[in-house]
C-alpha cells in the first residue's frame, strides 16, 4: 500500500505541476496576444533584449554544435550506406534527420542550458530579494512584467534558431560529402533540398515553438517557486534545467507520434 501511495502521490504531483505550467503559459499567452488590445501594452524593448540574448548570442555555440552533429550523422550514415553502394543517400539522411528531429531538439537543449536556467536564476533571485512581492504591492503582475517578454522572445527566436541549426547541420554533412562521397558543395546542397518536403521543415518548426513555450514556462515557474535563501536559487535553476530537458523530450515524443499518425 505504501508503494501504491507513493505512486499515486507522484502522479498527483506531476499532474499538478503540468497544470501549473499550463496556467502560467496561458496567462503569458493572454498578456502577449490579448492584453495589448485591452490597454496593457507589451514591453517590446524588453522582449527585443530577451530575443537578442536567447537568439543572437546563442548562434556561435549552436552553430558549432549542429555543424558537428551534421558531420557525425554523415559519418554514421555512410558507415552503413557504403555497404550497399549508396553513399549518395548520405545527403538525404542528414537533411531529413536534422530538419525533422535533431535540429529542433539540439536547439532546445542549447537554449535550455543558456536561457532556461537564466530565467529560473533571474526570477528566483528576485523572489529571494522580495522584488516579486514589491511588484505585486505596486499592482504590477509579475507574469506581465517578467514572463511575457521571455515568452514572446522564445516563441519567435526558437524557430529562427532551428532553421539556422538545420542549415549548419546540412553544411556539416556537406564537409563529409565533399571529402569522401565525391559531392560538390552545390550538388550536396541541391540533393539535400530535393530530399526535403515542406512537411519535414514545418513539423520541426512546430516542435520548436512548443519547445520554446515549455522552456519558458518551466524556467519561470521554477523561479517563481523559489524558496528563501540563496541556496534555493541554485536548486531552482537545477530543477529548471532537468525538468525542461525531460518535458522537451516528452513534447517531442507526443508531436512525433501525432505527425506520424496524421501523416499515416
Amino acid at each position: 500500500m505504501e508503494l501504491v501511495s507513493q505512486i499515486g502521490g507522484g502522479v498527483t504531483n506531476g499532474l499538478a505541476y503540468i497544470g501549473s505550467l499550463a496556467s502560467l503559459a496561458g496567462r503569458a499567452a493572454y498578456y502577449t496576444f490579448v492584453a495589448p488590445f485591452r490597454g496593457k501594452p507589451l514591453r517590446l524593448q524588453r522582449a527585443v533584449s530577451q530575443a537578442m540574448d536567447v537568439g543572437v548570442r546563442a548562434l556561435p555555440i549552436l552553430s558549432l554544435i549542429t555543424f558537428f552533429i551534421g558531420l557525425i550523422l554523415a559519418l554514421q550514415s555512410a558507415y552503413e550506406l557504403r555497404k550497399f553502394g549508396a553513399l549518395d543517400l548520405v545527403a538525404t539522411a542528414v537533411a531529413i534527420s536534422m530538419t525533422r528531429e535533431l535540429g529542433p531538439l539540439i536547439t532546445a537543449i542549447v537554449v535550455i542550458g543558456r536561457s532556461g536556467s537564466a530565467f529560473a536564476a533571474e526570477i528566483g533571485t528576485m523572489k529571494v530579494t522580495e522584488e516579486i512581492d514589491a511588484l505585486e504591492t505596486m499592482a504590477i503582475s509579475p507574469i506581465h512584467f517578467l514572463v511575457t517578454p521571455k515568452f514572446l522572445a522564445m516563441i519567435v527566436m526558437l524557430p529562427c534558431l532551428t532553421i539556422w541549426a538545420n542549415s549548419m547541420g546540412i553544411l556539416g554533412g556537406a564537409l563529409f560529402g565533399v571529402a569522401q562521397a565525391d559531392f560538390t558543395v552545390g550538388r550536396y546542397v541541391r540533393t539535400s533540398i530535393d530530399a526535403l518536403f515542406l512537411r519535414d521543415i514545418t513539423t520541426g518548426l512546430i516542435k520548436s515553438v512548443m519547445f520554446g513555450i515549455t522552456i519558458t514556462a518551466v524556467g519561470c515557474l521554477e523561479g517563481l517557486n523559489t524558496g528563501a535563501g540563496a541556496e534555493q536559487v541554485g536548486k531552482s535553476t537545477t530543477r529548471a534545467v532537468v525538468m525542461s530537458i525531460f518535458l522537451v523530450v516528452v513534447v517531442d515524443l507526443i508531436f512525433t507520434m501525432l505527425f506520424f499518425f496524421v501523416g499515416g
